[in-house]
């Protein structure tokens, strides 16, 4: 009888064992029972990661996060990491080919945004699942969930906040020497909603100037990326370039008055107070010429002065940074929804599909224990002033200031835009070129329209 007792007793104390360790942690997600790998590996592929190792003496941080990861393998009997495969130009070409050669592994790719939709457009991706994950979690980026959803199914995720894209930097030295007092005139501006074209006219009419009295001017209003100029003048007049019509069918739109106005006024703008490329000048001369600093204002994405190592980290002048202005009066300023977007390869089964969801949305938590508020800033106050940081580059991480470029559906900006509009501005009227080029673009919308999924 003792015997019997003990037995059930140990039976008894064993479940007890099972029940714990079915149980999360303190801040940890709930356990999906039920889900095991059989110890394979998921490899989270993308383009930048060059190692799976892990530091021998990481930070508190760090080492937190490293015991949430050892909990999500040891609770699912996996191996997850994150590591390049390929590179920013390849990544989605090995993606490619390994759906269409699986090797029987557990992957999801990171595909940087300009090469998502062609993933997509010829069936390699799977839909997300929502089986054992929330896809409707505030963690998902709404601007990028509502990019990646066609037909109803999302094709793909990305977990935070939006990372700012075109920005409209400037020289902070040569503003003054223009007697432009860049808290109050701009800073001070897009606080309080007055930043507009108006404004930023009047800057750059009094920057472009010729300084030594010989004929020329030596100093220009704006110069860099005029294709990110023209993206954000149009979406900021309410403008669009693709959009779907009340039949749920994706339409070009750029014939519209809003779109045709913007880019009317860009070109018209960037015509007088734009820095002309000097004769057999290199393609990006105007990294340079910023960074001499022969202009006030410098349009080009964020990553290109907050980032480390960034095109601009040498560079002399002081600068600062606001969004791009609107064309009247108001806060709803705007930067394109453009970030590294997660897809699960299209050769698993609805059940695998579901469960390497399930490991992304894990594997993309904020680490329990650690205060990740203020982690975004990093180092970029090395770089610029607080309120570049705390006043430009936060608020357009916000979802409702991130606008949704649907020409990505039918490929790159440059691709589609480029030759037979953006590039062309200077050669023509804007409605022409976009009347000349309308059959062609109703011809890409139709091959989108008409793809299964």
């Amino acid at each position: 009888m003792k015997k019997i007792v003990s037995l059930v007793l140990a039976a008894l104390m064993l479940l007890g064992c099972c029940s714990a360790l079915a149980e999360s942690p303190e801040g940890y997600p709930e356990v999906v029972e039920g889900i095991d790998f059989g110890g394979a590996s998921v490899w989270i592929a993308d383009y930048w990661t060059g190692s799976r190792d892990r530091k021998a003496d990481p930070t508190e941080e760090e080492a937190l996060q490293y015991e949430y990861r050892d909990w999500i393998n040891k609770t699912y009997n996996v191996d997850v990491y994150q590591m390049q495969d390929g590179d920013w130009g390849s990544n989605a070409t090995q993606m490619s080919n390994f759906v269409t050669a699986p090797d029987g592994t557990y992957r999801i790719y990171i595909i940087e945004p300009g090469s998502v939709m062609n993933l997509v457009n010829t069936n390699l991706v799977a839909p997300m699942s929502d089986k054992y994950t929330d896809l409707s979690k505030e963690k998902w980026n709404a601007a990028e969930k509502q990019f990646m959803t066609i037909g109803g199914k999302v094709y793909g995720l990305y977990p935070g906040a939006t990372e700012p894209r075109g920005l409209l930097y400037f020289n902070k030295r040569v503003l003054q020497e223009a007697q432009i007092d860049y808290e109050t005139e701009i800073y001070d501006a897009q606080k309080n909603g007055t930043w507009t074209w108006a404004k930023f006219e009047e800057m750059l009419k009094k920057l472009t100037r010729d300084t030594d009295n010989d004929g020329v001017n030596d100093i220009y209003g704006i110069l860099g990326s005029r294709d990110d100029m023209c993206m954000l003048a149009v979406f900021g007049n309410g403008g669009t370039f693709f959009d779907f019509d009340a039949d749920g069918k994706l339409q070009p739109t750029m014939n519209s008055d809003a779109t045709i106005s913007a880019l009317n006024w860009v070109k018209d703008t960037w015509a007088a107070y734009g820095m002309p490329t000097p004769e057999g000048a290199n393609w990006d001369w105007y990294k340079d010429a910023w960074k001499q600093g022969k202009v006030g204002f410098y349009m080009y994405q964020a990553y290109g002065g907050f980032n480390d190592n960034s095109e601009m980290a040498d560079m002399e002048d002081e600068w600062g940074a606001v969004a791009f202005p609107l064309p009247t009066e108001g806060t709803g300023f705007l930067t394109v929804a453009s970030d590294n977007i997660a897809l699960i390869p299209a050769c698993y089964d609805e059940e695998t599909v579901a469960k390497l969801t399930l490991i992304y949305d894990l594997w993309t938590n904020e680490t329990p224990g650690v205060d990740t508020e203020d982690g975004w800033i990093g180092n970029k106050y090395n770089y610029t002033d607080e309120r570049a940081v705390d006043e430009t580059y936060a608020m357009l991480r916000e979802p409702e200031h991130s606008a949704i470029n649907y020409t990505l559906y039918l490929g790159t900006n440059n691709d589609v835009l480029g030759n037979p509009l953006l590039w062309q501005l200077d050669n023509g009227s804007v409605a022409e070129l976009i009347d000349a080029n309308m059959e062609a673009w109703k011809a890409l919308c139709d091959k989108f329209n008409a793809i299964e999924r």
